[in-house]
């Protein structure tokens, strides 16, 4: 089937799919419409059918999803729902998606416009029954792991559009096991690598497409069962279009995809004039790692290293949004680098959680934006050969900004209750591979990562672990599911104390599970979570959420207990007083703030605390309720020990139950307030005082090494820096 011959053009009105995406694009920048439509015609004369047709078609992506799930075998589809479904016009622009991972509803257009663009229609050829599978970030993807199937949709021997499916694969055959290595330093060693590739023809995979998937991962099953999950969902999704063409007809079809784009992009407008104020919002955040000490890799991986994620969001008075992400440093020998198209996923997630609040979600809102992500920079390396295997790492901080930009505009306009900090960072992610207790090779990422804390709102506490930025229907999944899969056994989950951002209102809360390795001769485990810098901060006073830290029991007695029948701890709890501390004694615990490792080996009866993290508060710690802080406290939401110093609240005991001495903490509150007066100081004091450590340039390492990628990289923060701080012309780091 990969012999081609020449064709006539398969788009309408003998053009070809270039020619239709050359001419949309054209309209577009001309008249400011999508495809040119300054109307809705079909909308305003028939509006009862336009919505019916919305309706069925959105019905299908969802019924697509459903099956696809009760196809897939893998727990991070079937378990988590890590999968979505959308439909495309012919030149690849989103008219609706499914539920599942938002962040596809633009990726899989990149890449349809990749195949449109490198003239895929004339070789290898683009026929009714075609399949294509994509999983390249630098075409259409966030990473590897999500890998993409595409068909094209005709009628009559005319493409009418695309069907599109996405999951999340357990393991991609990476140089370290799972499905978001750390470890790689090249795309090389991403994993399997599917540039867009035509995979089938007439409805068929092809034979060697599939052998050839088997051996580049360490779990086929699970990704066999996935990819026919895809083309599943894809073929109902084609049905119900050709069910959709012969009801309305062809000419009624084609006007209603047009519309539905131009209707998204325009209410995306009018939301953001309704919701926000014009301006300009600028945040940063940061993400770190320390690979010192990781013989395996390369001298110039091995290094400690502090990135800069900033973002900028300019609104102007036509609800245009534009953002930023000026003052990037450069993209590095390192796994979390992230192409333009992931960031643009990223973008979605966001929107279609805070903006967008009904299912009418495709690109007309990817219109209604324009973005710049710095050439060389993490978020745009330009270099094909950079990795991206976990672009999540650094996507993820970097976007907090976002919720708060928004959020800062819903305050401004009084929109009090669509209000909600930044999210929980998604880690420590139990993920690694080795011989399962099968005795099979296998590996895993195991998805309860999708559980974090939620940002607090203007009046009400974040959301305990329930949700993850990239996937807002958070499901955490059956420990019996996981552990059918995973060489681990476990001993408990728990809610993860002190893991909420504290404030008047405090972040939602992560959770904690505490795994044993059991029935396996050595399976390899890595940490991936934020223990150097705070993953996101908070508003109007409101402070981050807790850093991570690893804590992982080697050579334990564990097994000596089980036999025994004596007590075993379930939980780490308060991590300075922990039952595991008191119960088991191992020749190694690694407790530390080196919370992004490469893997390391775990025996029989060594354990893993895998542990999730929690949002941001909002305002003030100290004029959170006392009654909610006892309540934080007796559902181990927060440690006793720190109530006192964080929001100023004395409890004391009585009997085997705590309450509040309303006294003390006016006293202790009126006394912390005055501490922080004594302790603050006038701008002016701190911009001298700073500019003296910047010309001494006394900072660590990695801060001095990441100003000094920055004001390489962007002229426009080095002068911002520069005049800021009143530095020489030519100062740079």
């Amino acid at each position: 089937m990969r012999n081609f011959e020449a064709q006539p053009p398969i788009g309408e009105r003998g053009m070809t799919l270039k020619q239709m995406l050359e001419a949309s694009e054209q309209a577009f920048e001309e008249t400011g419409h999508y495809a040119g439509l300054k109307e809705f015609q079909l909308k305003r004369k028939q509006p009862i059918l336009y919505e019916k047709m919305f309706s069925k078609i959105r019905g299908s992506l969802v019924n697509a999803r459903e099956t696809a799930m009760n196809i897939s075998a893998s727990p991070i589809v079937k378990e988590i729902g890590e999968l979505c479904f959308a439909l495309y016009t012919p030149e690849g622009d989103s008219i609706s998606l499914s539920t599942g991972i938002i962040v596809h509803v633009h990726t899989m257009s990149d890449a349809i416009k990749y195949m449109i663009r490198h003239d895929f229609e004339e070789n290898p050829g683009i026929a009714d029954g075609d399949i294509y599978i994509n999983n390249d970030p630098h075409v259409g993807n966030v990473h590897n792991a999500d890998v993409q199937t595409l068909i094209p949709l005709f009628h009559e021997g005319e493409i009418i559009g695309w069907a599109g499916a996405v999951t999340h694969e357990l393991d991609i055959g990476a140089v370290t096991p799972g499905s978001i290595p750390i470890g790689p330093i090249n795309r090389l060693e991403d994993g399997i690598d599917c540039p867009v590739l035509k995979c089938g023809a007439k409805d068929t995979l092809f034979r060697d497409h599939v052998l050839r998937c088997e051996k580049a991962t360490r779990t086929p099953h699970f990704w066999k069962l996935d990819e026919k999950a895809r083309v599943a969902g894809n073929h109902l999704i084609r049905r119900a279009v050709e069910e959709l063409v012969a009801e309305v007809g062809l000419d009624t079809y084609k006007q209603f995809i047009r519309e539905i784009i131009e209707e998204g992009r325009e209410s995306f407008l009018n939301r953001i004039k309704e919701l926000t104020i014009p301006g300009r919002y600028r945040g940063t955040a940061f993400s770190s790692y320390d690979f010192t000490e990781e013989v395996q890799l390369v001298q110039k991986a091995r290094i400690p290293k502090l990135a800069h994620l900033p973002l900028e969001m300019i609104i102007d008075e036509d609800g245009q949004v534009n953002i930023s992400m000026e003052g990037a440093d450069e993209w590095g020998y390192h796994s979390m680098n992230c192409t333009p198209s992931g960031m643009q996923g990223a973008i979605w997630v966001v929107m279609s959680q805070l903006v967008i609040p009904n299912d009418k979600v495709n690109d007309g809102a990817y219109f209604g934006t324009k973005s710049y992500f710095p050439p060389g920079s993490w978020a745009n390396p330009q270099n094909t050969m950079a990795s991206t295997g976990i672009a999540w790492m650094y996507l993820i901080p970097s976007f907090t900004n976002l919720f708060k930009h928004l959020s800062r505009g819903f305050q401004s306009r009084g929109y009090f209750e669509d209000v909600i900090s930044a999210y929980g960072m998604t880690s420590n992610v139990f993920q690694g591979g080795g011989t399962d207790q099968y005795g099979n090779e296998s590996a895993t990422t195991n998805f309860e990562m999708s559980c974090c804390g939620a940002g607090a709102g203007y009046s009400k506490d974040g959301l305990d672990f329930a949700a993850a930025m990239w996937n807002p229907e958070g499901d955490m999944g059956e420990v019996e599911v996981w552990e059918l899969i995973e060489p681990f056994l476990y001993l408990g989950r728990r809610i993860r104390p002190n893991s909420s951002g504290p404030g008047k209102q405090r972040g939602g809360s992560g959770f904690e599970s505490l795994k044993m390795a059991w029935n396996t001769p050595e399976y390899d485990l890595q940490n991936i979570d934020t223990g150097y810098t705070f993953s996101n901060s908070g508003l109007w006073g409101g402070y981050p959420t807790a850093a991570g830290y690893r804590k992982n029991y080697k050579q334990s007695n564990l097994p000596e207990l089980f036999k025994t029948k004596q007590d075993y701890p379930t939980h780490v709890g308060d991590p300075a007083n922990s039952p595991i501390d008191q119960m088991v004694k191992a020749k190694e615990v690694e407790w530390d703030k080196r919370t992004v490792t490469l893997p390391t080996p775990f025996h029989q009866g060594d354990l893993f605390v895998s542990m999730t993290n929690g949002g941001s508060g909002v305002g003030d710690p100290l004029e959170r309720e006392p009654a909610d802080v006892l309540k934080d406290v007796e559902g181990d939401f927060l440690l006793e020990r720190f109530t006192s110093s964080i929001y100023g609240v004395k409890l004391e005991k009585e009997g085997k139950t705590w309450k509040v001495d309303l006294d003390t903490t006016q006293e202790l509150r009126h006394q912390m307030r005055e501490d922080r007066g004594q302790k603050a100081m006038p701008v002016s004091r701190w911009k001298k005082e700073t500019r003296e450590q910047i010309l001494k340039k006394s900072y660590s390492r990695p801060v001095t090494e990441m100003y000094r990628s920055v004001m390489k990289l962007s002229q426009k923060f080095s002068d911002e820096y520069r005049m800021f701080f009143d530095l020489p012309e030519d100062f740079t780091f």
